[in-house]
């Protein structure tokens, strides 16, 4: 099955490449104001004639200032070619020259930290829409922080370029850009205090399976099934692409005569491959992920989940396919991945289950085993009426702590809200442990804490009484003598008071696995 994959894999991305090209092109991604990432070898790539000799020069923007680097590489057979740039810190501006049969200049290219940030609407979610978007938007004046919004547009098949552009952050800038990737980045940068490029590819209402390339799918063995309707939709792809083209070429000639006789026109066929579409396994991937791949990137941020609410741990396993799936194909290691677990609402509908979310914050939390994964908890600032809270300042600063502590290592820094770690039955209390406890723990309203609840070997859970000891959570109920499993935070609507010293809360959990 691998080698089948492997197969059409290289069949379509040898099919998505230009084959002829009159001069040399660089991908979007590649262009004036971006951010390159530091202290790591930045891979820069495009196309051009077969046989092509490119010359790629780095130089600061000091006018007769001697380049700083110079290589040559030549474009291969279908006109592809790609080099690297060597490792720089932090600074800039720079200039980038790429020649060939022509040139091309990029200017005001900085070194710094660069992010890639997606999922669905609460990423998406603009300044404009976020909590006191008037005095953010008006503050925005960071020319070292650069954005890059890919344009929703799903593909079927790979895909090597978008259109977008870098900018620097201005008021005029920032409006309809992520908030919740702006106030991460404001962040990193005001405490690291170098450039901060910031990617936004993120589309509201999809699921995490367009997002996921065919080898993270391919990682996991709970979604074979999700492999195998990849390769079955390529397969029905290529079988029936000889006849469309047929179908096409007529379609030009009748065209091309209507034309000259002032006939009428009739649509082209269609030759839509069945995965091109933002609900469909790899589509997203495809078009909005793929034409950034090898950009050279610190991390990625990820905040989606809602459209697969009702998956429980099985979003764990889709979650472990999107991660090592974008590791897979950048080629850096493993790189950071840091997630929003999301908040609480009042999901209605048809056989809702206040139940689903909890079960899907289990499932993020489960993801905390992958490697250089972090997450950030939001129980105490969503909104119960809107699946889209607009404090999107704390959960950009939240992901920060993650990436300032973890990736930059900073050891002054909390990240992290206590995670339930182990629990030790006492007579008729249950005493629970934790990892992140911080400098302490508390309510953060000072009243008794909430969203505790207790079971018995009967298995039914009631609301118990909670207490603080030391860095410890003692949970009892006068009814139930002999406890067995205590859960916290386990409904849709919870909105516990449970939090460590620095305020950061603690992510709802349950002791058993019934």
């Amino acid at each position: 099955m691998k080698r089948i994959t492997l197969f059409f894999l290289g069949f379509l991305l040898l099919f998505t490449q230009p084959f002829v090209h009159a001069e040399v092109t660089l991908p979007r991604i590649i262009g004036s104001n971006m951010v390159l990432q530091r202290d790591m070898e930045v891979p820069i790539w495009g196309w051009a004639s077969a046989g092509e000799e490119i010359e790629i020069t780095l130089g600061a923007e000091d006018e007769g200032a001697e380049p700083l680097f110079s290589t040559t590489v030549v474009a291969d057979a279908e006109g592809s070619w790609w080099n690297t740039l060597p490792a720089m810190s932090a600074g800039g501006p720079y200039i980038l020259k790429v020649s060939g049969s022509n040139t091309l200049e990029l200017t005001n290219i900085l070194f710094g930290e660069v992010w890639i940030c997606s999922g669905q609407s609460n990423m998406q979610w603009s300044v404009s829409a976020s909590k006191d978007s008037e005095a953010e938007i008006a503050a925005a004046d960071y020319p070292n922080i650069r954005l890059f919004s890919v344009p929703r547009v799903p593909s079927g098949l790979l895909q090597n370029d978008v259109e977008a552009d870098w900018y620097e952050t201005t008021s005029e800038t920032i409006a309809d850009f992520s908030a919740v990737a702006y106030y991460f980045g404001r962040k990193l940068y005001k405490n690291l205090d170098v450039p901060i490029g910031l990617i936004n590819t993120s589309w509201g209402g999809t699921r995490i399976e367009p997002w996921t390339p065919p080898a993270g799918f391919a990682s996991v063995p709970a979604l074979e099934s999700i492999s195998k309707e990849i390769e079955e939709a390529h397969a029905t792809y290529l079988q029936q692409l000889p006849q469309k083209m047929k179908d096409i070429e007529v379609w030009i000639a009748d065209t091309r005569k209507a034309l000259e006789t002032d006939a009428r026109l009739t649509q082209m066929p269609d030759n839509r491959h069945s995965l091109r579409h933002q609900a469909r396994p790899t589509g997203l991937y495809n078009g909005m992920v793929h034409p950034l791949v090898p950009y050279a990137i610190r991390g990625a941020l990820w905040y989606q989940g809602e459209s697969n609410l009702r998956e429980g741990m099985l979003y764990h396993e889709k979650m472990k396919a999107l991660i090592n799936g974008w590791r897979e194909v950048w080629g850096q290691g493993d790189f950071p991945f840091y997630f929003v677990q999301l908040a609480p609402f009042n999901y209605g509908g048809q056989n809702a289950s206040p139940f689903f979310l909890p079960q899907i914050w289990e499932a993020q939390t489960a993801t905390l085993a992958l490697p250089n994964t972090g997450m950030a908890v939001t129980t105490d600032i969503g909104n119960l009426r809107d699946i889209h809270p607009r404090n999107k300042q704390d959960v950009g600063r939240r992901l920060a702590l993650w990436a300032l502590a973890k990736t930059y290592g900073r050891d002054d820094v909390t990240y992290s809200g206590p995670l339930y770690k182990s629990m030790t039955v006492e007579g008729n209390a249950i005493r629970l442990s934790f990892d992140y406890v911080g400098s302490g723990l508390m309510a953060r309203d000072e009243k008794p804490l909430t969203w505790f609840e207790i079971a018995g070997e009967d298995k039914q859970f009631i609301a118990a009484e909670a207490t603080i000891d030391g860095n410890t959570i003692v949970v009892s109920s006068d009814t139930v003598a002999n406890p067995v499993a205590v859960r916290f935070g386990w409904h849709q609507s919870a909105e516990p008071n449970f939090v460590n010293k620095e305020g950061l809360p603690a992510s709802p959990f349950r002791t058993h696995r019934w």
